[in-house]
């Protein structure tokens, strides 16, 4: 005999199991979008999918342009570039070609502008190439008479040839200083190249091998060397603050930086040091600029 409740009792536990079965699928299944429809005929946008931290790639900012070079380097002077006395470095330049062209010492240059190594310049440093108005007085660069001769044993003083003798009779160009001077000829020989601005910013004079190079003036040799790429053995004499003489491819130098020398002193023997052949390049500057010699040597 069943009895009712019983068969009832099972009857809802089955209804149970299977309600949570269902229920248990459902669960377990991808949920998917319901596909859109557009019947407008506009695009629809859809959201993206959201990226992954490890796919955002990071923004990279550019560099930052590098500061001026002047910055940089902190070049001397650059406060004065462009202000008359002053000059700005160029590729190439040393200091003693700067003096010559300023007509100055490069001694001067480089305590004017504090340079502990004057070997070492700097392109676009601008330097002071004039005096700086509290500077003293140039000093006088003739001799006094007392002064007594050079000791060292290469130093040889001669008279000047007869034939540059006979012809330094007080030859003076028009006074336009109260600097001007009487010159005489540096060498015997023959003149191969004429002055030329450009070219030539002096005269060259052939002759032999240790002929004797001469001082054209009296006055102070500033610089004594073969620092200065074109001219092999170099000598620069000042004979007052608007002249220069430079006297260059010797093949002996016979004085040295700041003696004191008179005209007709025999400075050098000539040579051929970064020439083509055995001469002398004879310069006269006046205030730095190169100017014809012819015009300020007597004739001969």
């Amino acid at each position: 005999m069943k009895l009712p409740g019983a068969a009832s009792g099972r009857q809802g536990w089955a209804w149970l199991a299977l309600l949570c079965l269902v229920l248990g699928a459902c669960s377990s299944s991808p949920r998917t979008r319901a596909p859109v429809e557009d019947r407008t005929g506009q695009p629809i946008a859809l959201p993206l999918p959201a990226a992954s931290p490890a796919a955002v790639r990071p923004v990279v900012q550019p560099p930052a342009a590098p500061p001026p070079i002047a910055a940089v380097k902190g070049l001397r002077g650059l406060e004065n570039a462009g202000k008359p006395g002053h000059y700005t470095v160029q590729r190439g330049d040393t200091l003693v070609r700067i003096a010559l062209d300023y007509g100055q010492n490069w001694r001067d240059l480089a305590r004017w502008n504090g340079l502990d190594n004057p070997n070492l310049i700097e392109v676009g440093e601008v330097l002071r190439v004039t005096a700086p108005a509290e500077s003293q007085p140039a000093r006088p660069v003739v001799a006094p008479a007392t002064e007594p001769p050079p000791r060292q044993a290469s130093v040889v003083a001669a008279p000047a040839a007869p034939s540059v003798q006979a012809g330094s009779a007080a030859l003076l160009v028009p006074p336009a200083t109260g600097e001007e001077l009487s010159w005489i000829w540096p060498a015997q020989g023959q003149t191969v190249t004429l002055f030329d601005e450009v070219k030539n910013k002096g005269l060259d004079i052939a002759a032999r091998a240790g002929d004797p190079v001469l001082a054209a003036a009296d006055g102070r040799v500033v610089y004594a060397g073969a620092g200065l790429r074109g001219y092999g053995n170099l000598i620069i004499v000042k004979h007052n603050n608007t002249y220069l003489t430079a006297y260059a491819h010797n093949q002996a130098l016979l004085v040295k930086e700041d003696q004191m020398v008179k005209q007709g002193q025999r400075i050098a023997e000539m040579g051929s040091s970064d020439a083509d052949r055995v001469k002398l390049h004879f310069e006269i500057r006046r205030q730095g600029k190169p100017v014809d010699p012819l015009k300020y040597l007597p004739p001969r």
